[in-house]
């Protein structure tokens, strides 16, 4: 007899700001090292939902390329009535959504299916409830609360939801979502360059950067950085900073010409990014729930700033900063020179809040979903057997 093959689980995310690549790859590393026995695949949702690649061919780019230039020029003004814009027309599509998902799980038949992606997780959870029923439908939430309605959660479907902050659980539950349905973890799911000990001589590599003894900055916006950055550069001549841009070339070089008092590093896309991380002693940036849960797990007290030009998803990120004391949040970063006076001023205490911040995520999720897969394979098996 052939053995039997592992289970597939497939991971679903698309390139929207980065993250939620970036979450999938984390959480297939952190299922390989938990030793779990499955195939894992990652799949690009707009590549099921537009295979032919029609969107890049009338308009010369991919589809998520509009919202990630958005956010490298800091054109955020306006996305919550764009997301209820896109939600809308979400639901418009609802049917053909659904036909092409059911095609595509039809044929690849996972085991279950793992959604690090929000908005598109109603015609999902139908599409999948119909094409392999009793097949376990996941959401991980890459935020660390929802902003309802229709973004993370859809109580309405078989939805499980993974949360990585008890605000978000108690949203599931006054969605009404069932207990069974409701994991809680302890913060979003980490790269595993996050978890490992950083073999790297902290004093000796800020030396070879030109760094002194002063505390430094790590000015952070994301993989497709911002043109704030500029602004906050400016405004911190004294200060010294590293300036982490992504994939932004442009803004690299504009930084790197700027003139400035304080030593200055200004990098482009890094794998490294706990490395660099190590070298800080606070974070500047917008408040997502990736780059700043990243940033308190290394020790980083973060300034970050709520206006209107906060995104809906992020604006609980600025609440969780206050009331867990991580640092500070301002209207601007015009005020940024006074926000950086005031935390290092205080900065033991900032530093000690984050230490007392435990993210285990990387080693929960894992085991989560184990669980849910070996329930929703008993449930086959039971009903098979009563079949039978």
């Amino acid at each position: 007899m052939a053995p039997e093959a592992a289970p597939l689980v497939e991971l679903i995310y698309f390139n929207a700001g980065g993250g939620h690549r970036t979450s999938a790859l984390a959480l297939e590393a952190a299922i390989a090292r938990a030793g779990l026995p499955w195939q894992v695949c990652r799949t690009n949702l707009f590549e099921v939902l537009d295979p032919n690649a029609r969107f890049r061919q009338w308009t010369g780019m991919e589809p998520e390329d509009v919202y990630n230039k958005r956010l490298a020029r800091g054109w955020t003004l306006g996305l919550t009535h764009e997301l209820r814009l896109l939600q809308g027309m979400i639901r418009w599509s609802h049917q053909r959504l659904m036909q092409s998902l059911r095609r595509h799980w039809a044929a690849r038949r996972p085991a279950m299916v793992v959604s690090l992606v929000p908005n598109f997780n109603r015609a999902m959870a139908d599409a999948l409830e119909q094409a392999l029923p009793g097949v376990p439908y996941v959401t991980v939430m890459t935020d660390l609360a929802d902003c309802p309605p229709s973004f993370w959660m859809e109580p309405q479907t078989q939805q499980i939801v993974v949360c990585g902050s008890p605000y978000a659980v108690d949203q599931a539950r006054a969605a009404d979502f069932p207990p069974h349905r409701i994991w809680e973890t302890s913060g979003m799911v980490l790269s595993a360059q996050f978890h490992a000990p950083v073999d790297q001589d902290r004093a000796a590599e800020r030396a070879r950067l030109g760094l002194d003894e002063r505390p430094v900055g790590l000015v952070l916006f994301g993989s497709e950085g911002s043109r704030e950055m500029v602004t906050i550069a400016r405004r911190l001549t004294d200060t010294p900073l590293i300036l982490a841009c992504g994939r932004n070339a442009a803004l690299a070089q504009d930084l790197r010409v700027l003139r400035r008092n304080a030593p200055t590093v200004v990098l482009e896309y890094t794998r490294e990014m706990a490395r660099v991380m190590q070298l800080a002693d606070f974070f500047i940036g917008k408040p997502g729930s990736g780059s700043l849960s990243e940033a308190v797990h290394m020790g980083l007290p973060p300034i970050v700033t709520r206006n209107a030009w906060t995104m809906p998803q992020e604006r609980y990120c600025t609440e969780w900063v206050g009331e867990q004391g991580l640092g500070l949040v301002l209207p601007s970063f015009r005020s940024i020179a006074s926000g950086v006076q005031a935390l290092l001023a205080d900065l033991p205490r900032y530093q000690a809040a984050t230490r007392r911040m435990h993210n285990r995520a990387a080693a929960e999720v894992p085991q989560a979903l184990a669980q849910i897969l070996r329930h929703a394979q008993a449930r086959a098996e039971w009903a098979g057997r009563w079949v039978a």
